[in-house]
């Protein structure tokens, strides 16, 4: 096992969280991160699960143990009779992606960052978009983790308890060191993007969402201008010069967008402006390729992101509600709202949970204020029965969530069995599940 002995610090990626850790571990093995969290119960210290660092929110802080599993990457076992791969819970996205790939094989749906590990990414709750298709979290069948006393578990649908509470669990539940999922064969698919109006997205809201597989739009602040995206499978040959277009993203969009957001911070009063430009400028195009690619939209302009679910119909109303406030409180804001759908689940601590969703995330730049804005987007989405992407911004403690989730007692009585003396929590992580 890696421990670090020099002086400590460590941020997440959007620079808002920032700790200094007693040590950093870094276990080669389960049995290893067995061993330290044994040891951190015997020396009354406390221990967070890392991954990436791509949360908003303090998941990860600690002032005592900080373990992180980039030692643990990669694919155990390719199951291609039942369509399972038991990966490393330290795999990044983006490895894994290329590691099916490379077998055939694909997660059925991903998010539009591969930054994240895939046991932190299931954690949290991340997603997608298409109304077909579920969370992360949906993908996983089976979990292997280490309790907060030091043992280790096998858990699956024949202990459904469990494994309803562990596949949404904020790393408080146990340090899940592998997952199970469910794969699919990899197939070539055709991503589009166009510009239009929002008025003309609410109107065919319902329409694009269900005809196809995957379907988002984002709208931009200050203007009528929306960007649509819509990704569908196709037996067409892949799109060449993919080189050219890998570069068009990385190095003209985000550093145009970039130098944009920048002049934004130094005079808010731009914002509006860059928006239109923005909007003015959407990227108009189709491309095929494979989904583990596709899915992702490279970010290399850091900010803070607020992000809530609310029902599906709930869409139309609450981005309008969110457009008035816009136009009355004039917030300096240019990054895009952006709007995704999931398929609702039975995972207990799930955004989706019971309901089809519509998620509704709000950015803001690096550097700028976000609180105002994030505050007054949260109350919105409160009003329509939001509840909070469990790795962005907001403001709920235990409290204000647990009417939220109808399974928030079963849930909180597993985690208790789990870790009793609650060796896995965080300030933070008391404040949001409660002691």
């Amino acid at each position: 096992m890696k421990s670090a002995s020099q002086p400590l610090h460590w941020s997440n990626w959007s620079g808002t969280v920032q700790c200094d850790p007693e040590q950093m571990l870094r276990p080669d093995t389960e049995e290893e991160v067995s061993e330290l969290v044994q040891a951190a119960a015997r020396q009354g210290k406390t221990v967070r699960i890392i991954g990436s660092g791509h949360s908003f929110t303090p998941l990860g802080e600690t002032s005592e143990w900080m373990v992180q599993l980039d030692r643990m990457q990669g694919i155990r076992e390719l199951n291609e009779a039942e369509g399972t791969a038991t990966v490393y819970a330290g795999t990044r996205l983006k490895d894994l992606g290329e590691l099916l790939f490379a077998n055939g094989w694909a997660q059925e749906n991903l998010g539009d960052i591969n930054r994240q590990t895939i046991g932190g990414a299931i954690g949290t709750g991340t997603h997608g978009t298409g109304a077909r298709y579920g969370s992360l979290a949906t993908q996983a069948v089976r979990f292997r983790a280490v309790l907060g006393d030091g043992s280790i578990v096998n858990v699956d649908a024949s202990h459904p308890d469990w494994f309803k509470a562990m596949q949404v669990s904020l790393g408080a539940f146990g340090i899940i060191t592998e997952v199970t999922l469910r794969v699919v064969p990899a197939k070539r698919k055709r991503l589009t993007s166009f510009r239009t109006t929002l008025e003309e997205t609410l109107a065919q809201l319902n329409e694009w969402r269900d005809q196809h597989e995957h379907f988002e739009f984002f709208w931009f602040p200050h203007t009528s201008g929306s960007q649509v995206k819509t990704m569908n499978s196709t037996e067409e040959e892949v799109t060449p010069n993919r080189r050219w277009n890998e570069w068009s993203k990385y190095v003209v969009e985000n550093g145009l967008f970039w130098g944009m957001s920048e002049a934004c911070r130094l005079m808010p009063s731009l914002s509006k402006r860059v928006s239109s430009v923005s909007a003015r400028f959407v990227p108009v195009f189709d491309e095929v390729g494979y989904g583990h690619r596709l899915f992702v939209t490279p970010r290399l302009v850091k900010f803070n992101e607020m992000e809530y679910s609310v029902p599906a119909e709930a869409m139309r109303g609450a981005l309008l509600d969110i457009q008035r406030a816009v136009q009355k409180h004039r917030f300096a804001v240019h990054f895009p709202v952006e709007c995704r759908y999931v398929r609702g689940d039975d995972i207990w601590l799930s955004p989706a949970y019971g309901r089809d969703s519509a998620y509704i995330a709000v950015h803001m730049y690096k550097g700028m204020p976000f609180q105002a804005y994030f505050q007054e987007m949260e109350r919105i989405l409160l009003h329509y029965g939001g509840r909070p992407h469990w790795g962005k911004w907001h403001s709920l403690t235990a409290e204000q969530l647990r009417p939220l989730y109808p399974k928030w007692d079963q849930a909180m009585t597993i985690r208790g069995q789990c870790d009793p003396d609650g060796i896995l929590m965080n300030r933070y992580v008391r404040r949001v599940l409660g002691e």
